[in-house]
């Protein structure tokens, strides 16, 4: 397959998708968002990106949100064309950009970590007045959303909660990952900050990481176009250094396995949260993630998608059609039962 298909079907350009959206100060020492006057006197506080969809000003707030994790290394625009697809009647929808991606600051010296993604997920509920959500995690912020599940197990207090979630190439287990070594394990090396480095001033070493590092199915070639803003999305306020800077998640996994290990999780919510996982058997990242979920987590549906591991940019509109069902089963946009 070419890459004239997504090219096709509803290519968004970066700068369309973060002009729909919002830098909003963000404290990531009392994981709150602020206010400007309180940013301008905080030390360390940063810009995160979001996007708000479908949301209506007399919105209930008891109604069931969605909210989309993205995926490494294209963040939140990695969403752009399911986004369109999803259309304006599926809402609210809350697309969050962790610190370090897209159009959200990128610090330097920043302690990137699943377990601080899952804070600025929780600071953004608070803020929206976000009480139920149906969660989609794509690639690495599948791992935050385990993290969010096991708050949830460990929480006494009933809001917010997860009513449902999905899990779309992400790792689930700390035995199952499959990265090829000259991907995210070469960019935690001494090699990878250079090496991202040039990324960020050239095009041409971008396209060539970015081809050589097998996100796509090996019959599916990004078109030019679609590259190019890629490439836009992830340099972004000189974002490729991110890529060096979190490429440690997997060790993190490996480190709290347990924690975060999706069948432990299943069988400590007991029923209360339903769990969807969707892979692709020719993904070259997590291929192993959704067939160990099918063997360890019977309670999990499981869905099979085809190409590579970027299903957003290859069958954006499969995953889009994916995640309208999921949503519209467990009551996106309606008032949450009491």
């Amino acid at each position: 397959m070419s890459g004239n298909r997504a090219a096709g079907s509803s290519l968004v350009t970066a700068a369309e998708w973060f002009a729909g959206g919002q830098r909003i100060p963000y404290d990531p020492e009392s994981a709150c968002v602020v206010t400007e006057e309180e940013a301008a006197a905080t030390p360390g506080g940063v810009r995160v990106f979001e996007r708000v969809a479908a949301a209506e000003q007399d919105e209930d707030e008891d109604s069931v949100w969605l909210t989309l994790l993205p995926g490494f290394p294209d963040g939140s625009y990695g969403w752009a064309r399911v986004d369109r697809m999803l259309g304006d009647g599926l809402g609210p929808r809350l697309y969050v950009e962790p610190v370090g991606q897209g159009d959200s600051d990128k610090p330097r010296g920043y302690r990137y970590s699943t377990v601080e993604r899952a804070d600025l997920v929780e600071a953004l509920w608070r803020h929206h007045g976000v009480r139920r959500s149906v969660v989609v995690a794509f690639d690495y912020t599948a791992m935050a959303l385990l993290e969010l599940l096991r708050r949830q197990l460990d929480r006494t207090v009933a809001t917010p909660a997860i009513t449902a979630a999905l899990m779309v190439n992400g790792g689930l287990f700390a035995d199952a990952h499959t990265h090829p070594w000259w991907t995210t394990r070469l960019l935690r090396t001494p090699l990878g900050a250079p090496w991202m480095q040039a990324a960020q001033r050239s095009p041409r070493v971008f396209d060539a990481t970015i081809l050589r590092a097998r996100l796509y199915a090996r019959g599916y070639r990004p078109a030019p176009a679609e590259l190019a803003e890629l490439r836009s999305a992830i340099t972004r306020r000189d974002g490729a250094a991110f890529l060096h800077n979190a490429a440690g998640f997997v060790s993190e996994h490996r480190r709290l396995a347990q924690r975060w290990d999706l069948a432990a999780i299943a069988r400590d919510l007991d029923g209360t949260v339903a769990l969807y996982v969707g892979g692709s058997d020719e993904d070259a990242y997590e291929h192993r993630q959704f067939q160990a979920a099918r063997e360890r987590v019977p309670q999990a549906e499981i869905l099979t998608f085809p190409g590579g591991h970027l299903t957003t940019s290859e069958h954006p509109d499969l995953l889009a059609a994916a995640i309208r069902d999921i949503a519209q089963r467990h009551g996106v946009g309606t008032p949450a039962p009491g």
